[in-house]
């Protein structure tokens, strides 16, 4: 039998009425001596998968309870961690609301970069205690307007569903978000916002008139310091103002409170801008010391404020995560909230473009400024409200706009129970391209099975929907019909299958050795979006034609009636790009060994699969494979004119087109692009001709630089890519990078650098 050990009580902590707490680490060392590799000492009700999702403690990271100052929010406050009044020095106490102010700016700032509620913004004690903050005027409105603004930011999110992308977005935790009042939190700020005003007019009113206001109570004892405090302490108030304004003036539904949202806006900048100024002076007279450029401090003052530790909620909340979390600088917030406010100028000034690709344009465009959660979120509940584009048109009218359906269809029920499952698709599609990057790329990939599909029921629902009310439609009417929503269906299709595409060059998804079969896959997919495209478009063309279509036209009428449309032709320019840009790759790895993958693991069959498995799946395109990419490369060689061709071919159809697009400053700035990847790439192509006789075949390929958005109606997938062919060439060195910029220079001596994609 074991020898007995005694077990030494710990006297710092306190024993209960029935309980007494031991000290068992030594026993629990003398048991793990004789524990072999393998061993394990457990009770009669252990059980291994309960012990996984147990809590841990002792570990920092694991242990919420380890690691804190305070075991409730009233230890807290009786321990002098949030007083009220905040000093009993009234400069001080001003003193430190500015920095509760700047330090809150820059925990919300934390939080809607995606961390927690309870470590960031609900960190401040006087927040968790509302009650206490009411003999405190100033303190006591901002900490309402906090609260309500979070509120309104958590509604909005929620609605639109965004935060399964930060999954703590939105969890409150059982904080008081709401509290009683809080409703009341705009005339509270605004009489304290008042007050402050008034002794700012008195501070700057000539000597003879100050008379009249020396009865007003200062904000505190310095009469020198007394102006600049009341400028801190209003732009503070009057950002926080603005910002709740243009929150709730953007929830209006059907976007009737954009352009009053957009005035708010512009005063939330110009606060900002004057908060920024404010830092030095609140510097300068800070209590203690403050160091200029310092890059981690949450105040303007550079001081500690007081009245938070995010410790305390990780305690008394049990969801909380325990990790500890880093507090963005108060430089970064306030960027932060200027590229918000930026982002939500943008969705306020859109016209809300009833047609679905303008709908479709605006997102891609938006989504070039990498927008926050915060932001997107808005743009979705913006777009799709109550099961309606912009909460007024139905998606079955947005649907028949993109088609160009018959005005007749409207007087059917067909709508309701062929396209209802079509219109859940629409809504979908718009809700994920409001997500980011990669959940958008993920959710893609999945949804393009869903309209494939969606394809072939329509397909069959047409054809039975057609035979029972053929005795009220005309056949060739009912043909139509179908024509137009299947080939829309087609097009959309594949519209987000190329979007699919450019969004892995925007997540880095791609090698550069794997390039070449993205290109590949663009080519072919962009192919199938133009044929679809220019079939919908003649589509519409022969319906309104043919209303008032006399039997004999004249030879000009017919020749404008064959006229490719400027859609399709720029469409046409990117083929003629990814074509020319697949075949330069693959002549370079078959001749000069350039992209071959150095990887000992995948094979390029695998990577193919890897890639374009989601796309492979929903059949997109048909009867593509990765057999028809190596047979299509195998074979390709420098001296083929094909190349050289396409970038001329490229650059001729975009001067062309510029007519077409002149009042389209988008649409002008990437035709300018195509010309620029077109030229550069056919010089590159001609140097590298002139000189592969002579080159060694050595080269090295990787990417480089940042990538670019996609564009509507030509989705552009080619990004900033970088070639370096290093060889006895004469020249020296060619380099030739992927540039939509177009910044790129031809040096002739010891180096060429040239431009090659957009």
């Amino acid at each position: 039998m074991a020898e007995k050990v005694k077990l030494p009580i710990n006297p710092s902590i306190p024993s209960g009425e029935q309980t007494v707490w031991a000290d068992i680490s030594f026993l629990l060392d003398s048991a793990c001596e004789g524990l072999r590799d393998g061993e394990l000492i457990h009770g009669e009700n252990f059980n291994l998968f309960a012990a996984m999702s147990a809590l841990e403690i002792m570990d920092p990271k694991m242990d919420s309870g380890i690691v804190r100052r305070y075991y409730s929010v009233d230890e807290a406050i009786d321990s002098g961690a949030a007083p009220i009044p905040l000093s009993s020095d009234r400069t001080l106490d001003v003193q430190c609301v500015i920095d509760i102010m700047d330090h809150l700016l820059s925990c919300e700032a934390t939080w809607h970069k995606g961390h927690s509620l309870a470590q960031t913004v609900f960190s401040c004690i006087y927040l968790l205690k509302p009650d206490r903050t009411t003999s405190h005027a100033l303190l006591h409105s901002y900490c309402r307007v906090i609260r309500a603004t979070c509120n309104l930011v958590v509604s909005v999110v929620s609605d639109a569903r965004t935060n399964e992308e930060e999954d703590l977005f939105t969890m409150t935790y059982g904080l008081p978000l709401k509290g009683d009042g809080d409703e009341k939190c705009l005339s509270m700020l605004h009489a304290v916002e008042e007050t402050i005003a008034r002794q700012l007019r008195a501070c700057k009113a000539p000597p003879s008139k100050r008379r009249v206001v020396e009865d007003m109570e200062p904000l505190q004892t310095n009469p020198d310091l007394e102006e600049e405090y009341c400028k801190a302490l209003l732009c503070r108030i009057r950002f926080r103002k603005h910002f709740f304004h243009a929150l709730t003036a953007m929830r209006r539904p059907q976007g009737r409170g954009l352009e009053l949202a957009r005035k708010h806006i512009a005063s939330c900048l110009s606060e900002l801008d004057s908060i920024l100024k404010s830092s030095k002076f609140l510097c300068s007279n800070a209590c203690g010391t403050c160091e200029d450029g310092l890059e981690d401090r949450t105040t303007a003052s550079g001081c500690q404020p007081i009245g938070f530790d995010a410790s305390l909620n990780c305690r008394l909340s049990a969801p909380t995560p325990p990790r500890a979390i880093k507090i963005l600088s108060w430089i970064k917030g306030v960027e932060y909230f200027q590229k918000l406010l930026h982002d939500l100028d943008i969705l306020c000034s859109y016209s809300l473009d009833p047609l679905l690709e303008g709908v479709l344009h605006f997102v891609i465009e938006f989504h070039k400024f990498q927008p926050d959660l915060v932001a997107r979120a808005h743009l979705q509940v913006l777009l799709i409200h109550d099961g309606k584009l912009y909460g007024r048109d139905p998606v079955f009218t947005v649907i028949s706009k993109a088609a160009a359906l018959p005005e007749v269809l409207k007087d059917y029920e067909i709508q309701n129970e062929v396209l209802g499952q079509l219109g859940q698709l629409v809504i979908n599609l718009l809700k994920i391209l409001c997500t980011n990057a990669a959940w958008q790329r993920r959710k893609l990939g999945k949804i393009l099975q869903d309209w494939r599909v969606s394809y072939m029921q329509l397909e069959l629902g047409f054809k039975k929907e057609f035979r029972e009310i053929s005795s009220t439609l005309d056949e060739n009417l009912c043909a139509k019909i179908s024509k137009h929503i299947l080939i829309w269906v087609e097009e959309q299709t594949y519209w987000i299958a190329s979007r699919f595409l450019s969004l892995g060059f925007d997540l880095e998804l791609y090698s550069p050795s794997e390039y070449c079969m993205v290109y590949w896959y663009m080519y072919v997919v962009f192919i199938r979006l133009a044929e679809k495209t220019h079939l919908k478009m003649l589509t519409s063309h022969e319906t309104g034609k043919r209303k008032a279509k006399k039997k004999k036209d004249s030879l000009k009428d017919l020749a404008r009636d064959y006229q490719i449309p400027p859609g399709v032709l720029l469409l046409q320019c990117h083929i003629y790009l990814a074509e020319a840009l697949t075949m330069m790759l693959a002549a370079l790895r078959n001749e000069h060994k350039v992209f071959t993958s150095l990887g000992p693991f995948n094979t390029e069959l695998e990577r193919f699969n890897q890639h374009f498995e989601l796309l492979q799946k929903a059949s997109i395109p048909d009867h593509m494979s990765f057999f028809s990419y190596e047979e299509s490369t195998m074979n390709t060689r420098l001296s083929n004119p094909v190349m050289l061709n396409c970038f001329k071919d490229a650059q001729r159809i975009a001067k062309e087109l510029r007519s077409s697009f002149s009042h389209d400053p988008e649409k002008m700035a990437e035709l300018r692009r195509i010309e620029q990847v077109a030229e550069h790439n056919g010089v590159a192509l001609n140097l590298i001709c002139r000189n592969s006789s002579t080159a060694s075949g050595d080269g090295e390929f990787w990417r480089s630089g940042s990538a670019r958005d996609g564009v509507l109606g030509s989705p552009d997938g080619f990004r900033r890519v970088s070639i370096w062919v290093r060889s006895t060439w004469p020249t020296g060195m060619v380099k030739s990078s992927f540039d939509g910029d177009g910044d790129g220079e031809f040096f002739r001596d010891m180096k060429v650098r040239r431009d090659l994609g957009v």
